[in-house]
């Protein structure tokens, strides 16, 4: 399995990026799939997941409100609507596989990431 994260870049405080990630192989839709992100000299966090069928959405309370993950079982991609950007928000955001299909919130029970994809937020 390879993730494949896009859409990060560099945006105003206020605005708003769509993350994707596609997943290669045959996986993706028994797979819990999850966004993390690290910012420099901090632990990786979660940011937010989704059951197999999107019909579950986790998000810790600190990222309520402002993030929406979706999925295409489809097009083997899920996505991460992030609006009303703060600088705290900069980071490298990942996507994570869990092909177990559990919803778990430890990054460690996490079997696939992609690469990341760069977010900045300036103020």
């Amino acid at each position: 399995v390879q993730l494949q994260a896009s859409g990060g870049g560099l945006v105003q405080a206020g605005g708003s990026l769509r993350l994707a990630c596609v997943s290669s192989g045959r996986t993706f839709s028994r797979s819990t799939m999850g966004w993390f992100r690290q910012a420099p000299g901090k632990e990786r966090e979660l940011v937010a997941i989704i059951s197999r069928t999107g019909s579950y959405t986790y998000y810790p309370d600190s990222m309520k409100g402002r993030l929406t993950i979706s999925r295409d079982n489809a097009k083997n991609t899920v996505y991460l609507q992030m609006n009303s950007l703060k600088p705290e928000d900069t980071a490298v955001y990942y996507c994570a596989a869990d092909t177990s299909g559990a919803i778990r919130l430890e990054a460690n029970r996490y079997d696939y990431w992609g690469q990341g994809t760069q977010v900045t937020v300036s103020s």
